[in-house]
């Protein structure tokens, strides 16, 4: 032991000690017989890649690429371009899943090949760390939620460490810690004050396992919670909300500027529906008397609005059953099953008008409203109930010959058209803030509201003077208390810290309470992809000329099941923050890559449904059995403890190796399809088998410079020098391949392909053209660079072995630096120029022949190149008299197969 940390220390990367010679190395290296060589370590090349060579790369090369990494992010050269590439933040629940390590996979290789080719790359990390999973965790084993997490955040922190990814680790944001919450709390100040963040009653979802309530959003389509799978319960309950309608039409329109979202981009439009009606607001009077109650109601024409005749609410509407002043006048009017006048009336702050209050007979809306104006001109329905009821109205809208209707009897709106008085009665509803933001029926204001402990404050105070306050932003943040126990049941927990809870109100210095219910986590992350671009600011939430530089995101990689919600939130807060003046970019992401599931084979009773372990199935019947004869469902389901079809990705890495896992993730499919885990199917031995095939090219070179002559490309034969020139192209077009895949569509599993069918064509180099080509060398050393982002532990060591070759030909091997310092490899412009004609190499019954010289125009014409190859000397000979099958032109690869019999 002694013996191999005194080799580690004096002979670092190939350098041997002064006055010791590489053979005397060699030597006392051989003293230990199983002993493997590194290269970057001895300056000994070996000759294969075997598992403990691997092992000893990945050991070597891990702490040296992440201290680049490092290194690098400090430089500081405004000549560069920037790249940001993001990848959704992890929950920290201690362990890794195979989900993480595919998406992180991809954004480090994003990362890493964006560095290559020039740009400044952010590629952050942090920890999206408040929430249920906590809270439950500590009410089970009777932990502090704020240790737990941290523990498991240290324990994740070292495992992402140990897969070799490149983050931006001065970057890192934590959102349960007061330095980020603090300014998560100053965007909702922001958001309360611009009037987009209130309080009101609401029907909610009550998760009574949790014990807390859950947005719409987050109850799945058997009315159970997204969580804890408990059926939901209905609560009325004081929540605070966030009118992200407001900016429904805005976020729809903005969707036309995202042409690189694909199929996101019509989720969010679903999502939003169609905008095509906005709200108006309401005061509530009961015998001409103000209430204080105030409401909004949904008019699918606004155009129409003079000539509204009711205000109708569903029966189950909150003003029938919470604690508002006209509960009592509203039940005193309601019967079910018939449309009810009553005796509330509601002052339409827009048009001044005041009409009745209506209990709609009927048991829903449109979509998801419980409030609608009736408008007699513009409804049939609606004139139907107002005619029932014996209301009054004004009709508003005259019809012409042509079809064509005008609005009339609408203050300064009447003679316009239609479409015209549309736009201006929203548009100064709006103006005047009494409504008139184009939005769907389908959609819903963000309820944010959560009854447990582990969260964000809500910054605000209640005062019996001054109603609900902000807190001042100098007294930001409003620390999280500590609780000596938590129980998970009945109300938030914040309201037995009492000492916290009661306090002064900021306005008037009166007795207030604190707000104490916590924000939804989806709030934390809402914005975090701000604060990475300055996440160390103390005084501002980010730096706007921060943000402003390192925004849109230029590639944000995440789960299939955040393509709606997140992003939607996402994209509010940024929308929100362009119009507070913080940012410039509206959008948050300019490109998307959605990637999907890593799910594993399970098995469950065909009669109980129960799922069983592997090893309690009998696999080698015709159809798989439980051991005791019963039935078996094999499915490929999401991996997860409960189902027992998960993996432990330290396990996979100990096993195969970073590298080979890697590649493994970014060859099995595309990134946007399932992978379904199997180490039986040809991926993962294709990439095995594939990353021997890369060390033996460099064993070939390495092998072949050493067999006494100096490299003279002068001394190829004619023969030589087509194959040189065939590599030359095979290089070229793998290079504007690959480099499409990494840029345009992220179809790493092409470029893999690319990349291995570039190494056979190497792999079948003859030895003199190994010897004395430029263009062996170029293509190989262009192969290994375009692998590092893929491979950075192997693609490392194998450039070192290629830098250190005997007689290089290429300048790209005297330019020094580790292969994640390389340029991205660039397509030789002559290889773009267009030629005149075309060599298509002949094959028979896929055997090659030859080639034949076929004008360009002609080359991609079946019946044109088989003409000119029957006519060639080489047709002549080969196929004269001989019967034709078939024959198969690849106009790609310049090559046509005759089958003959």
């Amino acid at each position: 032991m002694q013996f191999s940390l005194q080799r580690l220390v004096l002979y670092p990367l190939g350098v041997a000690r002064s006055g010791a010679s590489r053979s005397s190395v060699r030597t006392s290296l051989r003293l230990s017989p199983s002993c493997r060589f590194l290269f970057s370590e001895t300056g000994i090349w070996e000759k294969d890649y075997r598992a403990e060579t691997r092992r000893k790369v990945e050991e070597w090369w891990k702490p040296r690429i992440l201290a680049q990494w490092q290194k690098d992010t400090q430089e500081q050269d405004p000549s560069k371009k920037k790249f940001y590439v993001l990848s959704m933040f992890p929950y920290p629940s201690g362990r890794l899943h195979m989900g993480h390590v595919r998406v992180y996979t991809i954004s480090d290789t994003i990362g890493l090949f964006q560095r290559m080719r020039g740009h400044k790359v952010l590629n952050p990390m942090g920890w999206d760390a408040f929430g249920l999973p906590a809270e439950n965790a500590a009410i089970e084993r009777g932990l502090d939620p704020e240790e737990w997490t941290k523990s498991n955040i240290q324990s994740m922190r070292e495992q992402l460490d140990s897969l070799g990814l490149c983050f931006n680790w001065d970057r890192e944001v934590t959102t349960c810690l007061p330095e980020y919450y603090r300014w998560t709390q100053y965007l909702f100040i922001k958001l309360f004050e611009a009037g987009l963040a209130y309080q009101k009653e609401a029907v909610v979802n009550w998760d009574p396992v949790d014990q807390t309530v859950l947005a719409d959003e987050q109850v799945d389509e058997n009315g159970r919670s997204w969580r804890s799978g408990a059926v939901v319960e209905q609560r009325l309950l004081t929540q605070w909300f966030i009118k992200t309608t407001n900016y429904a039409k805005p976020l729809l329109d903005a969707l036309a500027d995202l042409p690189e979202w694909y199929g996101v981009k019509a989720m969010q439009a679903n999502w939003i529906g169609d905008c095509t009606g906005c709200y108006f607001d309401f005061k509530l009077k009961v015998n001409g008397e103000e209430t204080g109650e105030a409401l909004s109601a949904y008019s699918a024409s606004p155009e129409a609005v003079f000539g509204a005749a009711y205000v109708a609410i569903l029966p189950s509407h909150r003003l029938l059953h919470g604690s508002s002043s006209v509960r009592s006048a509203l039940q005193q009017s309601f019967q079910a099953g018939r449309d009810c006048l009553t005796e509330v009336t509601a002052l339409n702050l827009f048009t001044g008008q005041e009409v009745p209050v209506v209990i709609s007979r009927r048991e829903a809306f449109d979509a998801h409203l419980d409030t609608v104006i009736g408008t007699p001109s513009s409804s049939e329905a609606d004139l139907g109930v107002a005619t029932s009821l014996n209301l009054k109205w004004t009709d508003v809208l005259t019809s012409h010959e042509d079809g064509a209707q005008t609005v009339i009897n609408s203050s300064e709106f009447s003679g316009l058209s239609r479409e015209d008085a549309f736009r201006q009665i929203t548009r100064k509803a709006r103006e005047q803030k009494v409504g008139g933001h184009l939005t769907s029926s389908k959609l819903r204001d963000w309820l944010i509201s959560r009854q447990r402990y582990w969260g964000t404050p809500i910054p605000l105070v209640h005062c019996g003077s001054c109603g609900p306050v902000a807190v001042p932003e100098e007294e930001l943040p409003v620390i999280l208390p500590k609780l000596p126990s938590l129980s998970g049941k009945g109300a938030s927990p914040l309201e037995l810290a009492h000492e916290w809870v009661d306090c002064k109100c900021p306005r008037c210095g009166g007795k207030a309470r604190r707000e104490t219910d916590t924000m939804d986590t989806f709030v934390d992350s809402a914005w975090y992809y701000f604060r990475y671009t300055d996440s160390s600011n103390t005084s501002r939430p980010f730096e706007r000329h921060l943000a402003d530089y390192w925004l849109p995101v230029d590639v944000y990689v995440g789960g299939k099941e955040h393509a709606v919600m997140h992003l939607y939130y996402a994209r509010f807060f940024a929308h929100f923050c362009r119009d507070q003046g913080l940012v410039e970019h509206r959008e948050p992401f300019k490109k998307l890559l959605v990637q999907g599931l890593i799910k594993g084979q399970t098995f469950r009773r065909a009669d109980g449904g129960q799922y069983l372990k592997r090893e309690e199935v009998n696999l080698k019947e015709e159809e798989p059995v439980a051991l005791d004869g019963s039935r078996v469902a094999v499915t490929w389901e999401k991996m997860s403890k409960s189902k027992h079809n998960g993996l432990d990705p330290q396990e996979v890495v100990q096993q195969y190796g970073v590298d080979t896992v890697r590649l493994y993730i970014l060859y099995a499919a595309p990134p946007e399809q399932d992978i379904l885990w199997n180490v039986k199917t040809d991926a993962l031995p294709g990439v095995l088998r594939w990353q021997a095939r890369l060390w033996q090219l460099v064993t070939k070179l390495r092998s072949g410079r050493q067999l006494g002559d100096v490299p003279n490309p002068s001394r190829l034969k004619k023969k030589e020098q087509a194959e040189a020139q065939n590599i030359w192209r095979n290089k070229n077009y793998c290079i504007q391949e690959v480099t499409s895949n990494f840029t345009d569509d992220f179809l790493f599993n092409a470029a893999i392909a690319r990349l291995m069918s570039l190494t056979n064509t190497l792999s079948a180099a003859t030895v003199r053209v190994v010897q004395h080509s430029v263009e062996f060398e170029e293509a190989l050393a262009a192969l290994v660079v375009m692998t590092a982002p893929m491979t950075p532990h192997l693609s490392s060591e194998l450039w070192a072995g290629l830098c250190q070759v005997n007689h290089p030909l290429s300048d790209s091997l005297r330019r020094g630096g580790d292969v994640l310092q390389q340029p991205w490899p660039a397509v030789d412009p002559k290889y773009l120029e267009t030629p005149e004609s075309v060599d298509i190499s002949v094959l028979i019954n896929n055997e090659l022949r030859g080639r034949v010289t076929v004008p360009l125009q002609d080359s991609r014409d079946p019946e044109l190149v088989q003409k000119r190859v029957l006519e060639s000397p080489l047709g002549q000979e080969a196929l004269r008299g001989r019967h034709v099958k078939r024959a198969i032109l690849s106009p790609r690869v310049a090559l046509i197969n005759y089958l003959v019999e």
